[in-house]
């Protein structure tokens, strides 16, 4: 890992073009959230004072929508919840007032009818077996379902980018379900064996709510399935990887106003260059600055010692423009693809280059740790090691790992050309890159051995607007790649990982409202069938995400970073509330999308063209 840099992180200049997405998103005000929030809290208020005084028990016995027979109790009244929030965000979404009814409409109208396909099935049990399903499990459900409604609905009423239809070659199905299955089986088989025996470690991490108030079940279960899937990724790698491998390789910068930062950013190229020892080239993409961005850089090529660059100028803004005009320059047949504000490591072109000693890898990246000492450093240190150096290569075993950190990713030069442009006006255009290459056929991976570090925000207000963005993207790659969801061929990045990702960032939008119903409910409701059981609660915001973190730490050999545990907890809280406000910003509209499973739900782009090779570094725009 490269030394802190020595510079004003605070000059950090955080808005662009890609700030709202070529017109995919509107600002939000800094109210909208509070405001809606205040909403929600009125509205789920009157639906629980409803059934505290017995209005509603004639039709609904467990204090929620819920009819027909049922066994046990659970621990939240979700259906209240989940109408609530539909409500309440609808009236806050960005739109007309028509779109705004026709959402919430939409919302509300099709998690009744998955509702109502519950209630049937257990009345439908009761009537043949005579035993109904447990409440919890239906409630279970019917949380899933809302969040899959609320992902669904977004990207069919959203302004979302054109699908382009992916180009997919053979995939390794069998060997990475093959792995997921047996990975899955072992921990099942730990995961009830467990919950059957007096443990004392589960007993007591249950009490401090670090596993589910009730059992370990399905904490566990997640908990060592990934454990598992990583130790294959550690060994895979290794076996994959040559360390005597080196090709030559062409690195792009892409940079718009940074002159506080590009200097040092050069000289760690330079630095990590004279490591790997093959040659590399550099191409500082100069887009648009007004400031001595192009002049440094240049100064800081003619000092380097250990590569050859230049800086080219590209008029057209936007990071996405500034990347494809970099492929057309790039000479070599690996291209990294570098942030302005990104200082790698001295090894980290020699390690991540390691990997493509298999003629399989199309695209590996690394672990961008924060600089440190800032106000946001500790809880995004937690994050990067849990996201990018556990799950990712966990997930790239199963083919199932969706997108590599743009800071730091290198390419292999002919998949990179082969899916066509870097995408723009979207958010997430290098998830949506590393997408498409490993459906080609290609190995996708993140090598927790490569690590740099890569700038955080050091105020509130970078923070929010760069997370705007990081939240919204889940939606824009997965509109844009919505062949994989909608086909019929199955894939496991387009039929698990997008639409779990889908639900996964429409949980976290309801992270803060579900808190505050949780306390509306523990507070008002008398009886105690109704009262949330707190340790399984907890459990999941709080105590099992510490544990996953607390492993993925460990295992990434970094142990003075479970110092950053409590600051990650106030580092998640303040994700859940930016992924609300992101939701915010996408534009509704009055007319939906109609999405069919085995069709490609909007008229198709055409596929994108292979780029050209590289053109001569004579271009009149190189200086």
């Amino acid at each position: 890992m490269p030394p802190p840099p020595d510079y004003d992180r605070t000059q950090a200049n955080f808005q662009s073009t890609d700030s709202f997405a070529g017109g995919l998103a509107r600002p939000v005000s800094m109210l909208r959230a509070p405001a809606l929030l205040l909403t929600f809290t009125t509205i789920a208020l009157f639906q629980l004072w409803l059934f505290e005084l017995g209005f509603l028990d004639r039709f609904f016995r467990t204090h929620d929508y819920v009819f027909g027979p049922y066994l046990g109790f659970s621990a939240i009244s979700i259906r209240t919840f989940i109408y609530s929030y539909f409500i309440s965000f609808s009236l806050y979404a960005a739109g007309s007032v028509r779109a705004r009814i026709l959402l919430c409409l939409d919302l509300c109208l099709r998690y009744m009818a998955l509702c109502t396909i519950l209630d049937l099935g257990s009345v439908a049990l009761f009537a043949y077996v005579g035993t109904p399903f447990s409440l919890a499990a239906i409630q279970i459900m019917a949380g899933l379902a809302g969040m899959a409604v609320f992902a669904f609905v977004i990207i069919r009423r959203g302004t979302m980018p054109a699908p382009v239809p992916v180009l997919r070659g053979p995939q390794p199905k069998g060997r990475a379900l093959y792995r997921l299955a047996i990975a899955g089986t072992i921990a099942a088989i730990i995961a009830i064996w467990a919950a059957q025996q007096p443990i004392l470690l589960f007993e007591e991490m249950r009490d401090i709510s670090l596993l589910g108030g009730i059992g370990p079940g399905v904490i566990l279960f997640v908990l060592l399935t990934f454990a598992q899937l990583y130790i294959v990724a550690v060994a895979e790698r290794y076996r994959l990887s040559r360390p005597d491998f080196a090709a030559p390789v062409s690195v792009i910068v892409p940079a718009f106003n940074e002159q506080y930062v590009i200097g040092q950013t050069i000289q760690h190229i330079d630095r990590a260059a004279a490591h790997y020892g093959a040659e590399v080239e550099l191409i500082v993409m100069d887009n648009g600055s007004v400031d001595g961005t192009a002049d440094i850089a240049r100064a800081v090529i003619d000092a380097c010692s250990a590569l050859k660059g230049r800086v080219v100028h590209v008029a057209t803004p936007g990071k996405a423009h500034a990347l494809n005009e970099g492929v057309l320059h790039a000479r070599h047949p690996f291209i990294v693809r570098i942030d302005a504000d990104t200082l790698v490591g001295e090894d980290n072109l020699t390690l991540a280059m390691q990997n493509f000693a298999d003629p399989d890898a199309g695209a590996v990246g690394g672990v961008p740790l924060p600089p440190g000492g800032a106000i946001f450093d500790a809880g995004r240190l937690v994050e990067v090691i849990v996201k990018h150096g556990y799950y990712s290569p966990a997930l790239s075993v199963m083919a199932g790992l969706v997108g590599i950190p743009g800071m730091f990713v290198i390419y292999r030069a002919d998949a990179l050309r082969r899916v066509g442009q870097f995408a723009s006006g979207m958010n997430g255009e290098d998830t949506d890159i590393s997408l498409r290459i490993a459906e080609l056929g290609y190995r996708t991976l993140v090598d927790h051995r490569v690590s740099y570090v890569s700038e955080v925000p050091t105020s509130f207000a970078h923070l929010r607007e760069q997370r705007l963005r990081w939240f919204r993207s889940v939606y824009h790659v997965s509109a844009r790649a919505h062949s994989l969801i909608s086909a019929p061929n199955f894939s496991i990045r387009g039929k698990l990982v997008l639409p779990y990702m889908l639900m996964n960032t429409a949980r976290r939008a309801m992270m803060i409202p579900l808190v505050i119903f949780g306390l509306l409910e523990l507070f008002i409701t008398s009886r105690s069938i109704a009262l949330p059981h707190w340790q399984a609660i907890v459990a999941v915001l709080v105590g099992s995400p510490l544990v996953a973190a607390a492993i993925a730490i460990l295992a990434n050999n970094r142990p003075r970073a479970l110092l950053a545990l409590p600051p990650y907890i106030f580092f998640r809280a303040l994700r859940a509330w930016y992924t609300l406000e992101s939701a915010l910003t996408i534009p509704i509209t009055s007319m939906s999308t109609r999405i069919q499973i085995g069709r490609d739900p909007w008229p198709q782009s055409p596929p994108p063209d292979p780029l050209p090779p590289p053109s001569p570094p004579s271009s009149p725009e190189v200086s």
